[in-house]
């Protein structure tokens, strides 16, 4: 969440920037500024308060001391009727605070100054573009991928809309072999670039999903275990962010990158049609994703890196890609700017997202308490953080099956061979 600093003190600058995602945040950053005015006079009145009963119950000492009795009991009493009065103001400023910090986390983050204008993913600013062109195969019996699934007997959608429902598709074979190799690569990959990997639970508490930005704002799209308050995770950004909450890191410490593979669950609620067929859009797929708490004076540096390293993935994939810096308004709740890729499908014509790359600054941090300890001030700061997918599996598979078919089947590309232990799906 945004800070009580950044909205007291960059007032202007947080409305205009809210405006980019189509927020009108005036009316509650006004009342934010309103309800911190109230806490901080109510502070002070309480500040007085105490005061007054520190000298009121030093002055009750003396007063016995002299034999004084009955004018210490008096005074006593205006010591109670204090007390009350303090509990009182204490009430007051936790039920303003309450009121204030819910206002607060209603706010999104705000966007880059470098964020384009814009509403719709039309808007989205195509920065590159690079792989092999991204034209329609010319010739006859060109296929998507799930009528391709389905002759190769590689992914059953049938039959998992029979163990659970649409969105869950059963890999088959080779599919499944596919799936396993993808990880393993991705894994791989990221651990050389110097990401270590952890191995999350998929299941997450209400802090967690409170941390990373999912709770309050989405909790409609998260698969929710009812009986514990437990949340099936949307994506591995959830619990490996959540390693930190609470805690201060050494600034020596940063960046610290992790990697990690999680089966990914959201329930995308509403989502029918062709844009959604087959792997275009499911309930459960697996995902590879790479986490980094950095510096806040480098973190669009390591920003940048991210980029480099998922276009490096992709590249070794052979797919045709392209690099959108997401407008305002297609942006996450809780992030400052974000880039996604894309990859070309060939028999469906159209660009498939399999990749978000984001920095959160301390948008997430804030929420986490998640702080480094400056090496010079000793003082604590806000870290920021970052996280991107390397890869999401399902649209990359839907490419790869695609992009990749001949007549004599579909071939593996051969980054991905020592791993798959073929070359070709036939």
């Amino acid at each position: 969440m945004l800070t009580l600093k950044q909205i007291r003190e960059e007032r202007e600058l947080t409305v205009a920037r809210l405006a980019k995602k189509g927020v009108d945040a005036a009316p509650v950053v006004e009342k934010i500024i309103a309800l911190d005015d109230r806490r901080k006079a109510i502070q002070q009145r309480l500040d007085d308060c105490l005061a007054e009963q520190n000298r009121i119950a030093k002055e009750v000492g003396g007063l016995f001391r002299e034999g004084k009795a009955a004018e210490a009991e008096v005074l006593k009493e205006r010591v109670a009727g204090l007390k009350e009065q303090s509990k009182e103001l204490e009430n007051d400023q936790t039920a303003v605070v309450t009121e204030m910090e819910a206002l607060i986390v209603t706010l999104p983050n705000r966007p880059a100054e470098i964020v384009p204008e814009g509403r719709t993913a039309e808007d989205n600013l195509v920065v590159k573009t690079g792989g092999p062109a991204a034209e329609q195969l010319k010739g006859e019996g060109i296929l998507p991928h799930w009528e391709l699934a389905k002759k190769y007997d590689i992914i059953d959608f049938e039959l998992g809309n029979k163990l659970t429902g649409a969105g869950f598709p059963v890999y088959k074979g080779k599919g499944a072999r596919l799936q396993r190799a993808l990880i393993n690569f991705f894994l791989d990959v990221n651990t050389a670039a110097g990401f270590e990997e952890v191995e999350p639970p998929i299941l997450v508490n209400e802090a967690s999903g409170f941390g990373t930005g999912q709770l309050p704002d989405k909790e409609g799209q998260m698969y929710h275990a009812t009986a514990d308050n437990y949340y099936l995770i949307p994506t591995a950004e959830v619990p490996v962010t959540n390693i930190f909450r609470d805690e201060i890191v050494d600034e020596k410490e940063l960046p610290i990158r992790l990697t990690a593979y999680t089966p990914c669950f959201r329930r995308e609620a509403g989502s029918y049609g062709k844009d959604v067929r087959g792997l275009n859009r499911l309930h459960q797929f697996d995902k590879v994703e790479i986490v980094q708490v950095a510096h806040p004076s480098n973190s669009y540096d390591r920003l940048d890196e991210m980029v480099a390293h998922v276009e490096g993935i992709v590249q070794k994939l052979g797919l045709p890609y392209r690099i959108l810096r997401l407008c305002g308004g297609d942006m996450s709740f809780t992030s400052a700017l974000t880039y996604d890729f894309e990859v070309y499908s060939e028999a469906q014509d159209k660009w498939l997202e399999v990749s978000s790359v984001s920095n959160f600054e301390s948008f997430q941090a804030n929420r986490l308490k998640l702080r480094f300890r400056n090496a010079e001030t000793k003082k604590t700061e806000l870290a920021h953080t970052l996280n991107g997918s390397s890869l999401a599996l399902p649209r990359i598979v839907a490419a790869l099956l695609e992009n990749n078919q001949t007549p004599d089947g579909i071939v593996i590309p051969e980054a991905l061979r020592p791993y798959t232990g073929f070359d070709i799906i036939k």
